[in-house]
């Protein structure tokens, strides 16, 4: 395939949203989407539509929480749950570990290697929830460094909610979130660890500033345009020289039945196949 369009999107429960996900994936002729809170079990999900589209589903969910997928029209291979590291959270399994999660996912689709990601939201600062945000982003940081430094030349991307605004224009009112969680110096330091350990976001440039990609559904959040940018596809210095364009898609946040979140979408100019071309694993 010349050229390869990848989206991001917390659909904030597929069971309840799937036709307004589907029948964006057909209208934005989507190759390849991954999905957060998904909120739902693999025989939950609704893999009938997705089908009938043409896109095969890779999912990772446990229970009507959190849960990450996979939507894509080209073979996914390298299917990898969760990631080295990572830690849990919760009351103690009776090994004295702590539940995993359902919030990574990884794929490989045309020799491009994706990851699906929901970073846990963190709640309030002092959280036993926010220890367990920074804590799984510095795994999230280290594997991604040690990956990198293992796959020279592979394109590959971090994408989904990072539950991170990273910069002070990625928020509607800086003086609203003084004080909360996602725009904090330890969260935003974190992010910025994932740029240290080789990635930069490939969307940045591309979209105008101040465009967020999530408004919260109450007090009227959206038409006051009161939102947060805090969903991103972080790129490595290959996969970034394969990007030719991108959009945030502000449009469906509108509609009946919208997710608070809205696609972040990337196109990919992809080499052409070469049988001859050396194995890269």
């Amino acid at each position: 395939m010349a050229g390869m369009r990848i989206a991001t999107w917390n659909v904030n429960s597929i069971r309840s949203r799937v036709d307004r996900v589907v029948d964006w994936l057909v209208r934005a002729d989507v190759d390849v989407l991954g999905m957060q809170e998904i909120k739902c079990t693999p025989e939950q999900f609704p893999f009938e539509a997705f089908e009938a589209a043409g896109y095969a589903v890779e999912l990772h969910g446990l229970n009507q929480w959190n849960g990450v997928a996979f939507a894509s029209r080209e073979p996914m291979t390298d299917v990898e749950v969760g990631f080295p590291g990572a830690p849990g959270f919760g009351a103690p399994l009776e090994d004295g570990s702590l539940p995993r999660e359902a919030r990574a996912i990884g794929v490989t689709v045309a020799g491009v290697r994706l990851w699906s990601l929901y970073v846990p939201n963190g709640r309030e600062i002092g959280d036993p929830h926010y220890v367990y945000k920074l804590e799984w982003l510095a795994a999230l940081a280290r594997t991604t460094s040690e990956w990198l430094a293992a796959h020279p030349g592979v394109p590959f991307a971090l994408m989904g909610d990072f539950n991170i605004a990273p910069r002070d224009s990625d928020v509607w009112s800086m003086e609203f979130f003084a004080g909360r969680t996602h725009v904090s110096p330890p969260e935003r330091d974190a992010f910025a660890a994932l740029l240290e350990a080789g990635l930069e976001d490939v969307v940045r440039d591309r979209v105008p500033e101040g465009l967020f990609t999530y408004w919260d559904y109450q007090q009227l959040r959206f038409p006051r345009n009161e939102g947060m940018r805090i969903d991103f596809i972080l790129g490595s210095r290959d996969f970034a020289e394969l990007v030719t364009d991108a959009r945030i898609e502000r449009n469906e946040r509108k509609g009946k039945g919208p997710s608070d979140h809205v696609p972040v979408v990337v196109d990919l100019a992809l080499a052409p196949e070469d049988d001859d071309r050396p194995m890269v694993f």
